[in-house]
């Protein structure tokens, strides 16, 4: 069984379902009050988890009721915490998020995060893994660790550039690189109207001249852009484009709804499957998500994922 390890954030989370965002100084009366973990490391660890993954998730937590309460539902979710710090000068990450009914959006005001800091066997269990996933937290303590390590030492890494990545200019020596459509867009702004330099050839029947010549520009292995409710478009290691549709379904909210595609889709690739199933099999478990308030209660389990994407069966 591949070892991975999950690095980066964990928060507390308190969401408000409201008719709309409010305007200054206005009290709204609220619809829903939903307490829940969140971070885009933890989610995206619990989503592998609940999808049959064994996996260990760096990350860093106060001394706190809410620190406490993180290490306990991760815990329940069967997500290995022998690399969860308690940090007693650290008040735990934690982020009010309003969910707005009728602008289907949402506002998040989060505490500040320190830089995360890697203990010694923190260290060591990210050198000696098969993968690594980090989120925008996670990846400069990990680009720093694996510096001086030759890349045949180093572990598969998966990065999750859904927010601004500090440090991350070109996705090199990253085996499975997953931005926004948008934050693609801005990494590599000078590749837009250019060709797959591979000269594989691709199937850009559905997707733009402009996302192609993105979605071919160099540095990661495989490169998959989520497109929110457009889906997701992908390029494998050969320069092959592939677009995964989005599974239509009774949206309440979308938080943590990335995070749920980015566990379920490092999932898949570390069982194998080839990158198109792999990215349906993350995009129908991000779809599933979006039917509760908060970003977890509804990740659903492998067997559930079937309809799209075929089960992920142990063998693969």
């Amino acid at each position: 069984m591949a070892r991975v390890v999950f690095v980066g954030v964990a928060t507390a989370d308190v969401i408000a379902v409201v008719d709309h965002h409010p305007t200054p100084d206005e009290r709204i009366i609220a619809d829903d009050l939903v307490h829940s973990g969140g971070g885009p490391a933890a989610t995206a660890a619990v989503t592998a988890a609940r999808l049959g993954l064994p996996v260990e998730l760096v990350c860093t937590v106060g001394d706190d009721a809410q620190g406490r309460g993180i290490a306990t539902d991760l815990a329940a979710e069967g997500v290995g915490l022998r690399h969860l710090r308690v940090d007693p000068d650290l008040r735990t990450p934690a982020s009010v998020v309003l969910s707005s009914r009728r602008e289907t959006a949402r506002a998040i005001c989060t505490l500040p995060v320190p830089p995360l800091r890697l203990p010694p066997e923190a260290r060591a269990a990210v050198l000696k893994a098969d993968w690594v996933h980090v989120d925008h937290l996670g990846w400069p303590a990990v680009a720093e660790l694996l510096a001086d390590v030759p890349p045949a030492k180093r572990p598969r890494l998966s990065v999750d550039d859904g927010n601004p990545t500090p440090g991350l200019c070109r996705p090199a020596d990253v085996q499975l690189y997953v931005p926004t459509v948008a934050r693609l867009t801005d990494r590599f702004p000078d590749t837009a109207g250019s060709t797959p330099e591979s000269g594989a050839p691709t199937d850009t029947s559905r997707v733009t001249a402009h996302e192609a010549a993105l979605l071919a520009a160099p540095g990661a292995e495989r490169v998959v852009a989520t497109d929110g409710a457009r889906g997701s478009i992908g390029r494998d290691s050969d320069g092959t484009l592939h677009r995964a549709d989005a599974v239509p379904v009774d949206v309440v909210s979308t938080l943590g709804a990335g995070d749920v595609f980015h566990g379920a889709l490092l999932t898949a690739v570390v069982r194998g499957l080839p990158l198109p199933r792999a990215m349906a099999f993350a995009g129908e478990a991000a779809a599933r998500s979006c039917r509760a308030v908060d970003g977890r209660s509804a990740i659903p389990s492998r067997h559930e994922l079937t309809a799209q994407s075929g089960e992920v069966k142990e063998s693969e």
